[in-house]
């Protein structure tokens, strides 16, 4: 066992920010999000059921045209880019017939440990007032050619640069009939064996406006779970003696990109909203979280609900449906420039520890984690009970020889304080915050976690 307090001026030389390149996201284009956003609108309908051998209309057509997109893409940058469907016959809830859900992939892999991975996905499938009906027009603008064209514009913005792990754009088909294309990928993680960093989800990403007149074009949200969903009865009894309520992966995934985005001039803001996904709804992050992958979902800060999941109709003097003209294009990159942003730093970064704390019946505590593939250093972090945000305490030097590092802190009592660990890359890159309770770590739990 080893542990190293750095005196001030090493903390100083290692917490530095990472070291500067050029901005990722600055070719990112609110008029080509555009232009994407009514290619996808004009297949007329987008519907799970509308087959996927139309060559014009239906969701087949869409999935088509996306994939060709990435392939384009790929061409760019000299093949950088494997496009694929991914595809499994699936039914149930809404799709009372077996029907092909297809996911169009590009995997850009990485230099170093393309065993981890980052992925940007949104789906890319549209409904009208009735779930089941497939035939009629269904423009789906906002929800979610929003998404489908962020994925689509991150992909072209990355993918001009390389980096130590993989990112992987999805464009996912099923969502509104029951989240199918997400499970889908869910799964195809699990079974490729991937160490999964973050999952940004984007479904509705593109307005500004509610249907209240209400608008905000400055906040973007983003959605977490508390506590983990995978989480059996054994971490949840830890997690009422321990803590682990509020530190979910996906709740520090969060406070990285509420941190991330305060750091970018002139950016969108980010509103944690600390809940899995809107009231009573859900979207493709979900499945990630079941599987016990940390995943977050990226919406707008209001939402217009006369314009999304309608009838094309007026009624009452009211029109319905979900229509371009009712976007704001300048959001959308603002959007997406923050996915990109943040995939550039998650792509950069090593894995978060998994660490574990002793705090108990002691005057001080002791962190303790195993040593992280592609780390120089680790920043210790603790909060109060019932703060929101992490505060830098000490830093750490990794140290190649060490099978184990560790770290006592005083006079720190640990019924006051939630601890966290972060890795840190060469270059500066600062992984999420994994925290020292129950629950914490960026993996899912184990088969039995007694």
């Amino acid at each position: 066992m080893r542990y190293l307090i750095l005196p001030a001026a090493c903390i100083a030389a290692i917490a530095a920010p990472a070291i500067a390149h050029d901005d990722p996201a600055e070719p990112v284009s609110a008029e080509r999000l555009q232009a994407d956003v009514e290619t996808l609108v004009g297949f007329g309908t987008r519907h799970t059921l509308s087959g996927l051998d139309g060559t014009e209309r239906g969701i087949g057509a869409a999935l088509r045209w996306g994939r060709a997109e990435f392939e384009e893409t790929s061409a760019t940058c000299g093949g950088c880019l494997e496009v694929n469907y991914v595809e499994r016959e699936m039914s149930g809830r809404r799709i009372p017939e077996p029907v092909l859900i297809r996911n169009a992939v590009a995997i850009q892999w990485g230099t170093e440990r393309p065993n981890e991975v980052v992925i940007i996905q949104g789906h890319i499938d549209s409904r009208v007032s009735d779930v089941m009906n497939a035939e009629a027009d269904a423009p789906g603008a906002n929800d979610n050619a929003s998404g489908s064209a962020l994925v689509l514009e991150a992909a072209r913005a990355l993918s001009q640069h390389e980096y130590p792990t993989t990112i992987i754009y999805a464009l996912l088909m099923g969502e509104e009939q029951g989240l199918y294309g997400g499970n889908l990928l869910a799964d195809y993680a699990t079974e490729q064996g991937w160490t999964v960093k973050a999952v940004l989800n984007n479904d509705v990403v593109g307005g500004s406006c509610g249907s209240d007149g209400v608008c905000d074009d400055s906040h973007v949200r983003v959605f977490s779970e508390g506590v983990r969903a995978d989480a059996d009865e054994a971490t949840s009894a830890q997690m009422r003696s321990m803590g682990g309520a509020n530190d979910s992966p996906s709740r520090n995934l969060s406070r990285f990109l509420d941190q991330l985005a305060d750091t970018q001039v002139g950016g969108l803001d980010v509103r944690q909203t600390w809940r899995s996904d809107r009231m009573g709804r859900g979207g493709d992050h979900l499945p990630f979280l079941d599987r016990g992958y940390p995943a977050i979902r990226f919406s707008v800060a209001i939402e217009d609900y006369e314009h999304q999941h309608q009838d094309l109709r007026v009624e009452d003097g009211v029109t319905y449906g979900d229509t371009v003209d009712e976007m704001d294009f300048d959001f959308l990159a603002g959007v997406t420039r923050l996915n990109v942003q943040a995939a550039d730093v998650l792509a950069r970064t090593p894995m978060p520890p998994v660490v574990q704390s002793d705090g108990i019946v002691r005057p001080d505590v002791l962190l303790e984690w195993e040593p992280v593939a592609g780390a120089t250093s680790y920043r210790i972090y603790r909060r109060r009970t019932d703060e929101r945000d992490w505060n830098l305490r000490e830093v750490l030097a990794a140290d190649p020889a060490a099978d184990l590092n560790s770290i006592i802190l005083a006079p720190d009592r640990g019924d006051d304080w939630i601890f966290g660990v972060s890795s840190v890359a060469a270059d500066g890159a600062e992984s999420p915050v994994s925290s020292a309770v129950p629950g914490g770590q960026f993996y899912p739990l184990p088969v039995d976690s007694e």
